[in-house]
């Protein structure tokens, strides 16, 4: 399973695709495997991203953002028994943590877990008249 993690302030400092080279070093230092293969393999990751095969994870922030009042704790990307997942991390006002995960080659959202969830979630937007 190959995870990449990252950690950011808030969803405006999140990491964004063209971090590839410090993502892959963090990668490389936080799971122990040697620089190139992480770079090489978040490589991959983000050419798939380019070529729609991965939701990008800017499309994932901004949907989250629309929706739930938080700041991004955690990003991680991995390779789950043949099925790549986005598993973010956001932090609610109350200090409370919410994970969502993400399908990331459909952006279809999958689970949800932590508590005080609905504290987190903003008004759905009004249609513009």
């Amino acid at each position: 399973m190959l995870c990449t993690s990252v950690m950011a302030a808030s969803l405006a400092q999140a990491p964004r695709p063209s971090d590839d080279v410090s993502l892959a070093a963090l990668a490389s230092e936080s799971l122990g495997i040697g620089f190139a293969r992480a770079e090489d393999d978040w490589r991959d990751l983000h050419q798939e991203v380019r070529e729609g095969r991965l939701v990008a994870l800017p499309t994932l922030l901004d949907w989250l953002d629309e929706r739930y009042d938080g700041q991004v704790l955690e990003v991680e990307l991995e390779r789950d028994d043949g099925r790549i997942l986005y598993e973010i991390e956001l932090v609610g006002a109350q200090g409370q943590v919410v994970e969502f995960e993400f399908d990331a080659g459909s952006g279809e959202l999958l689970s949800i877990e932590g508590v005080g969830i609905d504290a987190m979630q903003r008004p759905a937007p009004r249609d513009a008249d």
